[in-house]
Protein backbone atom coordinates (compact mmCIF):
# COMPACT_ATOMS: atom_id res chain seq x y z
CA UNK A 1 0.00 0.00 0.00
CA UNK A 2 2.75 2.41 0.98
CA UNK A 3 4.69 1.69 -2.23
CA UNK A 4 1.65 2.59 -4.32
CA UNK A 5 1.23 5.87 -2.39
CA UNK A 6 4.91 6.71 -2.84
CA UNK A 7 4.52 6.19 -6.60
CA UNK A 8 1.40 8.39 -6.74
CA UNK A 9 3.18 11.16 -4.83
CA UNK A 10 6.09 11.03 -7.25
CA UNK A 11 3.72 11.35 -10.19
CA UNK A 12 1.92 14.28 -8.55
CA UNK A 13 5.18 16.14 -7.81
CA UNK A 14 6.54 15.55 -11.31
CA UNK A 15 3.36 16.68 -13.09
CA UNK A 16 2.89 19.83 -10.99
CA UNK A 17 4.50 23.13 -11.99
CA UNK A 18 3.69 25.42 -9.04
CA UNK A 19 3.88 23.64 -5.69
CA UNK A 20 2.83 24.94 -2.28
CA UNK A 21 4.46 23.41 0.81
CA UNK A 22 3.28 24.05 4.38
CA UNK A 23 3.88 22.67 7.85
CA UNK A 24 2.48 23.07 11.35
CA UNK A 25 2.32 26.01 13.73
CA UNK A 26 5.27 26.48 16.14
CA UNK A 27 7.42 24.29 13.88
CA UNK A 28 10.14 22.06 15.27
CA UNK A 29 13.26 20.82 13.51
CA UNK A 30 11.46 18.05 11.66
CA UNK A 31 8.80 20.43 10.36
CA UNK A 32 11.39 22.94 9.12
CA UNK A 33 13.77 20.25 7.85
CA UNK A 34 11.04 18.47 5.88
CA UNK A 35 9.69 21.74 4.48
CA UNK A 36 13.07 23.11 3.40
CA UNK A 37 14.50 19.76 2.30
CA UNK A 38 11.62 18.97 -0.03
CA UNK A 39 11.26 22.60 -1.08
CA UNK A 40 14.90 22.98 -2.15
CA UNK A 41 14.88 19.63 -3.96
CA UNK A 42 11.81 20.68 -5.94
CA UNK A 43 13.36 24.09 -6.73
CA UNK A 44 16.58 22.44 -7.88
CA UNK A 45 14.42 20.13 -10.00
CA UNK A 46 12.97 23.10 -11.88
CA UNK A 47 9.69 23.52 -10.02
CA UNK A 48 8.14 26.80 -8.84
CA UNK A 49 7.83 26.41 -5.06
CA UNK A 50 6.28 28.33 -2.19
CA UNK A 51 7.19 27.34 1.37
CA UNK A 52 4.78 28.88 3.87
CA UNK A 53 4.34 29.00 7.65
CA UNK A 54 1.43 30.77 9.29
CA UNK A 55 3.54 32.03 12.20
CA UNK A 56 6.79 32.46 10.29
CA UNK A 57 10.30 31.05 10.67
CA UNK A 58 11.52 30.59 14.28
CA UNK A 59 14.78 32.39 15.03
CA UNK A 60 16.68 29.20 15.85
CA UNK A 61 16.36 27.96 12.26
CA UNK A 62 17.42 31.17 10.50
CA UNK A 63 20.91 29.78 9.77
CA UNK A 64 19.59 26.80 7.80
CA UNK A 65 20.23 27.39 4.11
CA UNK A 66 16.93 27.65 2.24
CA UNK A 67 14.89 28.58 5.33
CA UNK A 68 15.08 32.25 4.32
CA UNK A 69 12.66 31.44 1.49
CA UNK A 70 9.85 30.58 3.92
CA UNK A 71 7.01 33.12 3.81
CA UNK A 72 3.99 33.81 6.00
CA UNK A 73 1.55 34.36 3.13
CA UNK A 74 0.62 32.53 -0.07
CA UNK A 75 1.49 34.56 -3.15
CA UNK A 76 -0.07 33.73 -6.50
CA UNK A 77 -1.42 30.47 -7.81
CA UNK A 78 -0.35 26.88 -7.21
CA UNK A 79 -1.48 23.57 -8.67
CA UNK A 80 -0.39 21.22 -5.86
CA UNK A 81 -0.76 21.74 -2.08
CA UNK A 82 1.47 19.63 0.18
CA UNK A 83 1.27 19.41 3.99
CA UNK A 84 4.32 18.09 5.83
CA UNK A 85 4.68 16.76 9.39
CA UNK A 86 1.19 17.99 10.28
CA UNK A 87 -1.34 15.67 11.92
CA UNK A 88 -4.49 17.69 11.16
CA UNK A 89 -5.66 20.71 9.18
CA UNK A 90 -6.08 22.94 12.21
CA UNK A 91 -2.35 22.75 12.96
CA UNK A 92 -1.68 24.39 9.58
CA UNK A 93 -3.14 27.59 11.00
CA UNK A 94 -5.11 29.77 8.61
CA UNK A 95 -3.83 27.77 5.62
CA UNK A 96 -5.79 24.79 6.89
CA UNK A 97 -8.97 26.81 6.44
CA UNK A 98 -8.04 28.82 3.35
CA UNK A 99 -7.16 25.76 1.28
CA UNK A 100 -10.20 23.52 0.88
CA UNK A 101 -8.40 20.47 -0.47
CA UNK A 102 -4.83 19.42 0.28
CA UNK A 103 -3.36 17.18 -2.38
CA UNK A 104 -0.58 15.51 -0.41
CA UNK A 105 -0.19 14.82 3.30
CA UNK A 106 3.22 13.39 4.29
CA UNK A 107 3.63 12.65 7.98
CA UNK A 108 4.63 10.16 10.68
CA UNK A 109 2.23 11.05 13.53
CA UNK A 110 0.02 8.18 14.68
CA UNK A 111 -2.78 10.71 15.29
CA UNK A 112 -2.83 11.98 11.67
CA UNK A 113 -6.42 12.44 10.44
CA UNK A 114 -5.63 11.69 6.73
CA UNK A 115 -7.15 14.96 5.51
CA UNK A 116 -5.58 15.13 2.03
CA UNK A 117 -6.33 13.51 -1.32
CA UNK A 118 -3.22 11.34 -0.96
CA UNK A 119 -2.00 10.53 2.56
CA UNK A 120 1.41 8.96 3.15
CA UNK A 121 1.45 8.34 6.91
CA UNK A 122 4.32 6.14 8.07
CA UNK A 123 4.11 5.96 11.86
CA UNK A 124 7.19 3.76 12.13
CA UNK A 125 9.33 6.55 10.65
CA UNK A 126 11.37 8.47 13.22
CA UNK A 127 10.66 11.74 11.44
CA UNK A 128 8.81 13.11 8.43
CA UNK A 129 12.25 14.07 7.13
CA UNK A 130 13.08 10.35 7.06
CA UNK A 131 10.11 9.72 4.76
CA UNK A 132 11.18 12.54 2.44
CA UNK A 133 14.86 11.52 2.45
CA UNK A 134 14.00 7.87 1.75
CA UNK A 135 11.76 8.66 -1.21
CA UNK A 136 13.16 11.84 -2.75
CA UNK A 137 15.22 10.12 -5.43
CA UNK A 138 12.36 7.72 -6.17
CA UNK A 139 10.27 10.80 -6.84
CA UNK A 140 12.87 11.93 -9.37
CA UNK A 141 14.69 14.63 -7.37
CA UNK A 142 18.27 14.93 -6.16
CA UNK A 143 19.77 15.34 -2.70
CA UNK A 144 22.17 18.28 -2.78
CA UNK A 145 24.21 19.45 0.22
CA UNK A 146 21.54 21.96 1.26
CA UNK A 147 18.78 19.36 0.92
CA UNK A 148 20.86 16.87 2.92
CA UNK A 149 21.44 19.41 5.72
CA UNK A 150 17.72 20.15 6.01
CA UNK A 151 16.64 16.50 6.05
CA UNK A 152 19.41 15.54 8.48
CA UNK A 153 18.21 18.34 10.76
CA UNK A 154 14.72 16.83 10.78
CA UNK A 155 15.96 13.36 11.65
CA UNK A 156 18.44 14.61 14.27
CA UNK A 157 15.97 16.76 16.16
CA UNK A 158 13.04 14.33 16.18
CA UNK A 159 15.29 11.53 17.47
CA UNK A 160 17.07 13.90 19.91
CA UNK A 161 20.40 12.91 18.40
CA UNK A 162 19.55 9.30 17.43
CA UNK A 163 18.49 8.30 20.95
CA UNK A 164 14.70 7.89 20.92
CA UNK A 165 13.35 4.38 21.44
CA UNK A 166 12.04 4.13 17.85
CA UNK A 167 15.53 4.39 16.29
CA UNK A 168 16.35 1.72 13.72
CA UNK A 169 19.63 0.68 12.06
CA UNK A 170 18.43 1.84 8.64
CA UNK A 171 17.92 5.37 10.00
CA UNK A 172 21.63 5.52 10.81
CA UNK A 173 22.39 4.26 7.30
CA UNK A 174 20.12 6.97 5.88
CA UNK A 175 21.91 9.60 7.98
CA UNK A 176 25.22 8.35 6.59
CA UNK A 177 23.84 8.68 3.06
CA UNK A 178 22.85 12.29 3.83
CA UNK A 179 26.36 12.91 5.16
CA UNK A 180 27.77 11.46 1.94
CA UNK A 181 25.65 14.03 0.09
CA UNK A 182 27.26 16.83 2.14
CA UNK A 183 25.12 16.96 5.28
CA UNK A 184 27.16 18.50 8.10
CA UNK A 185 26.26 16.30 11.08
CA UNK A 186 28.65 17.82 13.68
CA UNK A 187 27.52 21.38 12.93
CA UNK A 188 23.82 20.48 12.92
CA UNK A 189 24.19 18.52 16.16
CA UNK A 190 25.96 21.41 17.91
CA UNK A 191 23.65 24.14 16.65
CA UNK A 192 20.29 22.45 17.12
CA UNK A 193 20.79 19.93 19.93
CA UNK A 194 23.74 20.97 22.08
CA UNK A 195 23.99 24.76 22.02
CA UNK A 196 21.25 26.80 23.75
CA UNK A 197 20.76 30.58 23.88
CA UNK A 198 21.59 32.18 27.22
CA UNK A 199 17.99 33.40 27.46
CA UNK A 200 16.64 29.87 27.04
CA UNK A 201 18.76 28.48 29.86
CA UNK A 202 17.82 31.44 32.06
CA UNK A 203 14.15 30.67 31.44
CA UNK A 204 14.80 27.03 32.36
CA UNK A 205 15.82 28.28 35.79
CA UNK A 206 12.28 29.49 36.43
CA UNK A 207 10.82 26.18 35.32
CA UNK A 208 13.29 24.14 37.37
CA UNK A 209 12.42 26.13 40.47
CA UNK A 210 8.83 24.84 40.12
CA UNK A 211 9.75 21.25 39.30
CA UNK A 212 7.46 18.66 40.91
CA UNK A 213 7.09 14.88 40.81
CA UNK A 214 4.64 12.20 41.91
CA UNK A 215 5.12 8.46 41.44
CA UNK A 216 6.82 8.59 38.03
CA UNK A 217 5.16 11.81 36.84
CA UNK A 218 7.39 14.92 36.57
CA UNK A 219 6.11 18.36 35.61
CA UNK A 220 6.70 22.10 35.65
CA UNK A 221 5.30 25.40 34.35
CA UNK A 222 6.74 28.27 32.29
CA UNK A 223 4.81 31.55 32.41
CA UNK A 224 4.71 34.63 30.22
CA UNK A 225 6.58 36.43 33.01
CA UNK A 226 9.34 33.80 32.93
CA UNK A 227 9.78 34.37 29.20
CA UNK A 228 9.79 38.15 29.58
CA UNK A 229 12.23 38.15 32.51
CA UNK A 230 14.65 35.88 30.67
CA UNK A 231 14.33 37.81 27.41
CA UNK A 232 13.51 34.59 25.53
CA UNK A 233 11.94 35.49 22.15
CA UNK A 234 10.15 32.20 21.44
CA UNK A 235 6.77 30.94 22.60
CA UNK A 236 7.93 27.38 23.25
CA UNK A 237 9.65 25.68 26.19
CA UNK A 238 13.13 25.97 24.63
CA UNK A 239 13.35 22.13 24.71
CA UNK A 240 12.89 21.99 28.46
CA UNK A 241 10.64 18.95 28.03
CA UNK A 242 13.66 16.95 26.85
CA UNK A 243 15.57 18.04 29.94
CA UNK A 244 12.76 16.75 32.17
CA UNK A 245 12.46 13.48 30.27
CA UNK A 246 16.11 12.74 31.14
CA UNK A 247 15.29 12.65 34.85
CA UNK A 248 15.89 9.21 36.33
CA UNK A 249 12.64 7.32 37.10
CA UNK A 250 10.50 9.86 35.21
CA UNK A 251 7.96 7.79 33.27
CA UNK A 252 5.94 10.75 31.99
CA UNK A 253 7.17 14.35 31.86
CA UNK A 254 4.92 17.37 31.28
CA UNK A 255 5.70 21.04 30.63
CA UNK A 256 3.01 23.72 30.65
CA UNK A 257 3.91 26.86 28.68
CA UNK A 258 1.67 29.90 29.08
CA UNK A 259 1.13 31.70 25.75
CA UNK A 260 0.72 35.44 25.12
CA UNK A 261 -2.67 34.81 23.47
CA UNK A 262 -4.20 33.44 26.66
CA UNK A 263 -3.68 29.81 25.73
CA UNK A 264 -1.48 27.14 27.30
CA UNK A 265 0.83 24.82 25.33
CA UNK A 266 1.25 21.40 26.93
CA UNK A 267 4.04 18.96 26.00
CA UNK A 268 4.27 15.33 27.13
CA UNK A 269 7.14 12.83 26.95
CA UNK A 270 6.92 9.19 27.99
CA UNK A 271 9.11 6.12 28.32
CA UNK A 272 8.52 3.17 25.95
CA UNK A 273 5.32 1.31 26.76
CA UNK A 274 3.29 4.39 27.63
CA UNK A 275 1.18 6.27 25.07
CA UNK A 276 0.81 9.98 25.84
CA UNK A 277 -0.65 10.69 22.39
CA UNK A 278 -4.01 9.51 23.70
CA UNK A 279 -3.88 12.03 26.54
CA UNK A 280 -3.05 14.75 24.02
CA UNK A 281 -5.95 13.72 21.76
CA UNK A 282 -8.29 13.98 24.76
CA UNK A 283 -7.27 17.64 25.06
CA UNK A 284 -7.53 18.34 21.31
CA UNK A 285 -3.88 17.71 20.47
CA UNK A 286 -1.91 14.81 19.06
CA UNK A 287 1.51 13.36 18.42
CA UNK A 288 3.34 10.11 19.08
CA UNK A 289 3.09 7.54 21.87
CA UNK A 290 6.35 8.83 23.35
CA UNK A 291 5.98 12.55 22.53
CA UNK A 292 2.80 14.57 22.17
CA UNK A 293 1.39 18.05 22.62
CA UNK A 294 -1.75 20.16 22.75
CA UNK A 295 -2.73 23.82 22.95
CA UNK A 296 -5.58 24.60 25.35
CA UNK A 297 -7.68 27.68 25.96
CA UNK A 298 -8.48 28.74 29.51
CA UNK A 299 -7.05 29.55 32.90
CA UNK A 300 -3.55 28.18 33.48
CA UNK A 301 -4.28 26.85 36.97
CA UNK A 302 -7.50 25.08 35.96
CA UNK A 303 -5.92 23.55 32.86
CA UNK A 304 -2.88 22.55 34.87
CA UNK A 305 -4.98 20.61 37.36
CA UNK A 306 -7.15 18.93 34.70
CA UNK A 307 -4.17 17.83 32.58
CA UNK A 308 -2.21 16.51 35.55
CA UNK A 309 -5.21 14.55 36.80
CA UNK A 310 -5.80 12.93 33.39
CA UNK A 311 -2.09 12.22 32.94
CA UNK A 312 -1.66 10.72 36.38
CA UNK A 313 -4.72 8.49 35.97
CA UNK A 314 -3.32 7.27 32.64
CA UNK A 315 0.06 6.55 34.23
CA UNK A 316 -1.51 4.81 37.22
CA UNK A 317 -3.73 2.62 35.02
CA UNK A 318 -0.84 1.56 32.83
CA UNK A 319 1.41 0.90 35.78
CA UNK A 320 -1.25 -1.44 37.11
CA UNK A 321 -1.42 -3.21 33.76
CA UNK A 322 2.31 -3.69 33.56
Amino acid sequence: MSGHLVERIGEALQSAHRILLATHLRPDGDAIGSLVGLGLALLEGGKSVQMVLDDGLPAQFQHLRGAEQIRRNIEGRFDLAVALDCSDRSRLGRFGQEIEEWDLNIDHHVTNSSYARINLIEVEAVATAEIVATNLERWGFQISKSVADALLLGILTDTIGFRTHNMRPDVLRLAAKLMDAGGDLPNLYARYLYQKPFEAVKMWGSGLSRLRRKNGLVWTVLTNQDRSSAGYPGKDDADMINLLSAIEDAQISVVFVEQPNGKVKVSWRAVPGLDVSQIAVHFGGGGHPAAAGAELSGDLQELYEAVLEKTYLHLEANQKDS
